[in-house]
């Protein structure tokens, strides 16, 4: 065997490898969603110890991963700041004006993952020809830099006028931020995503902001653990790159696990049928304990430069697939209008979809009160756990 396939989602940790007899084989871990490295190490512990050492030689690991995508859908990324041309640091907010829901008489958006007060501006501009309109102000930047150290964010994106043109006063203030903040992750959408539409610009490159920190030291950590064997990523168009690549452009990765669910699905479904003749059209639905993914396979996988995750734009090649926040493990709950509401936030691993539980009061407990490493598997906080704890209307399940 050369390669083994892990796929880390929210709730379980999946292993697929093909063994000396040519046999597919599968291994299932729960997952550890405050270090994804944790199940993946303890589920090829586990699969030596059933597998003899010269068996299980594999060179690759190539791994698929919600952590991005959940991160996005549950808005529990990285602190973020944005730095922007001056004038500009509002786009992330204004946005588009099409209206997902027509005939919403209040329409909601959801909420930037930035907030106003981590949004930044700086004196330059770049002109629409590529030439310099307004020269790079190192005082206006440095001003901007100090208030960034303040906020205590741990990634930075910044996304200037026209920097797909001339990409200098990108590089300059990715440059000083480096400097002056060592151990924040800088995301620059001149190296992101170089090219025009000024809003799908910025939420991208805050989107690789966001999830990079998460992604880098989730990657550095499992690297080094593999090592010397290989760590592959899969990339949300369903092709695989480098772990180092992955860390440091991690919005190629939000729809990671799930493009994997798409790629396997043909496969499986190419010699599927009475006859083995497959199927080229089919519809993929792929349920975890977090988040939902569907696409629509007409003879081939679909794919798109002009994707939407969780409400957010993400103008990366990847394969068009739909997906929702609710899962096998998402929490239901009563708003503060008493409407019933399901997801994003998830029961994760520990404890556990309810439904995995004999003793629901258990599981109910286990979630409000944090036991069991239930702590940051959904809200961070008790009070926010407890704001979505089931209620009188009981959704337990039916007794085994």
């Amino acid at each position: 065997m050369s390669r083994i396939g892990i796929d880390t989602g929210g709730t379980f940790t999946d292993f697929i490898w093909v063994d000396a007899a040519g046999r597919l084989r599968l291994h299932k871990e729960p997952s550890t969603p405050d270090d994804p490295s944790r199940a993946v190490l303890s589920g090829l512990a586990d699969i030596r110890n059933r597998v003899s050492q010269k068996k299980l030689g594999f060179k690759t690991v190539v791994h698929g991963s919600t952590v991005a995508t959940n991160a996005l859908l549950q808005r529990r990324g990285a602190p973020t700041a944005l730095i922007a041309t001056a004038g500009f640091a509002d786009v992330l907010e204004i946005g588009r004006q099409d209206r997902p829901d027509l005939y919403a008489l209040v329409p909601q958006k959801p909420p930037p993952l930035v907030p106003r007060e981590w949004r930044f501006e700086v004196r330059e501009r770049i002109g629409a020809d590529g030439t310099v309109v307004t020269p790079l102000d190192e005082a206006s930047l440095a001003e901007v830099i100090e208030r960034v150290a303040a906020a205590g964010v741990e990634a930075v994106a910044v996304c200037l006028l026209f920097s797909f043109l001339r990409p200098e006063h990108e590089q300059r203030v990715g440059a000083a931020i480096r400097a002056r903040l060592p151990g924040v992750h800088v995301s620059l959408s001149s190296d992101i995503l170089p090219e025009y539409r000024e809003y799908e610009r910025t939420a991208t490159t805050v989107i690789n902001a966001t999830v990079a920190p998460l992604m880098g030291r989730y990657l550095t950590r499992l690297a080094g653990a593999l090592a010397p064997r290989r760590l592959a990523v899969m990339q949300s168009n369903g092709g695989i790159i480098s772990a180092a690549l992955a860390g440091a452009q991690a919005a190629r990765t939000a729809l990671s696990g799930p493009a994997g669910g798409v790629v396997g699905a043909r496969f499986v479904a190419a010699s599927a049928g009475p006859d083995g003749a497959g199927y080229a059209d089919l519809i993929t639905f792929d349920m975890g304990g977090t988040s939902t993914d569907v696409a629509l396979c007409a003879g081939r996988a679909p794919t798109t430069t002009e994707g939407n995750i969780a409400g957010l734009p993400l103008r990366l090649p990847l394969i068009d697939i739909h997906t929702v926040g609710a899962g096998g493990g998402s929490l239901a709950y009563l708003d503060a209008g008493g409407a019933l509401q399901v997801g994003p936030q998830s029961a994760g691993a520990h404890p556990g979809p309810a439904g995995y539980h004999a003793d629901y009061d258990a599981w109910r407990a286990m979630w409000t009160t944090g036991e069991e490493g239930a702590r940051g598997q959904g809200p961070g906080s008790r009070e926010e756990r407890s704001s979505l704890e089931p209620g009188p209307w009981n959704l337990a399940p039916s007794a085994p």
